[in-house]
């Protein structure tokens, strides 16, 4: 199953032809012939962002604002989380480059000019093409039916899964490989808890003599008992440092992250969860830390699981 992005942009266009306007001059002149079919034209983008949830705004044209139920339903049957807009425009074309007007629309524009040159007599006439472009852009188009706009949102909703999809499988590959150097990290880190309580057993034995000579009392202690005292001093650290348990859950988390990766489908919240917990693992980490070493590779953790949380923020 893929893992989806929430971010995309998809479009589709659908034309269909619709029945051709009565009362044109075509029907008028010869009975037999009819007006040129015009093409409705729908146009369906849907643009997509993160989001928490599921979030749908539509930009609708008033004559299609009771589609939006029908809509809305499409979207949410294909979408779980995002901030997605629709936008639908519909428009009327001839299968001609130019208009056929229609009896009502000239007796309209006749009365309009008439109008205008009663109060403005030194107004000119209208020319034969600019009374086709005001046929052109003044009919009245039929809306697009219903199954046409659907029909096209379809098509858009398909557009935009494939469109995530493709940003998914790109945010897995980024994803997997911030998985992979913290691995890498959690391998780096594991050896060095040992070397550190060495040094530090070692430091310890050292101002341990150093604070005798200073007292005159190194000849009072036995070196057996010296020995024992550097030993319990460093269990007592190595209980401090350890960081096997904190390595073991950090590895656990990465590979539970690994597997939703590539297992697929909505892992965005369990996702978010899952970081949440490496990050908590990385400050205990950095807490514990018992050399320079150790410091810098939870500082480099946090990098990368920062890096982790921001590219799972995208992921529905």
């Amino acid at each position: 199953m893929a893992v989806y992005s929430m971010t995309g942009y998809a479009g589709a266009t659908l034309n269909h032809p619709s029945a051709p306007e009565s009362g044109s001059l075509t029907d008028v002149a010869s009975p037999r012939s009819t007006a040129p079919a015009a093409r409705v034209a729908v146009h369906v983008e849907l643009r997509s962002v993160n989001s928490r949830f599921l979030d749908l705004v539509f930009r609708l044209p008033e004559e299609l604002r009771g589609l939006e139920p029908a809509l809305r339903e499409l979207l949410t049957q294909s979408l779980k989380r995002g901030k997605v807009e629709l936008r639908l425009n519909s428009r009327t074309e001839a299968d001609s480059d130019w208009p056929q007007p229609t009896l009502d629309q000239l007796n309209r524009l006749a009365r309009l000019e008439g109008s205008v040159q009663s109060w403005l007599p030194k107004a000119a006439p209208l020319s034969v093409n600019e009374a086709l472009q005001w046929c052109r852009s003044g009919g009245t188009a039929n809306p697009p039916a219903e199954e046409q706009v659907l029909e096209a949102a379809r098509q858009a909703v398909a557009g935009l899964l494939e469109s995530r999809a493709g940003e998914g499988a790109k945010l897995v590959a980024v994803l997997l490989d911030r998985v992979d150097k913290l691995r890498a990290l959690a391998s780096q880190a594991e050896p060095l808890v040992p070397a550190a309580i060495e040094r530090q057993q070692q430091k310890f034995i050292t101002r341990w003599r150093e604070a005798l000579d200073l007292s005159g009392a190194a000849q009072s202690v036995a070196a057996e008992a010296l020995q024992e005292r550097a030993l319990n001093e460093a269990a007592a650290f190595a209980i401090r440092v350890d960081i096997a348990e904190e390595l073991a859950r950090l590895r656990t988390h990465l590979d539970e992250v690994a597997r939703l990766l590539k297992k697929g489908g909505e892992v965005g919240k369990r996702l978010d969860f899952l970081i949440q917990e490496l990050l908590r693992e990385a400050n205990t980490l950095g807490s514990k830390a018992a050399s320079i070493e150790l410091t810098n590779i939870s500082v480099e953790m946090k990098v990368f699981i920062e890096q982790l949380r921001e590219q799972v923020q995208n992921l529905e």
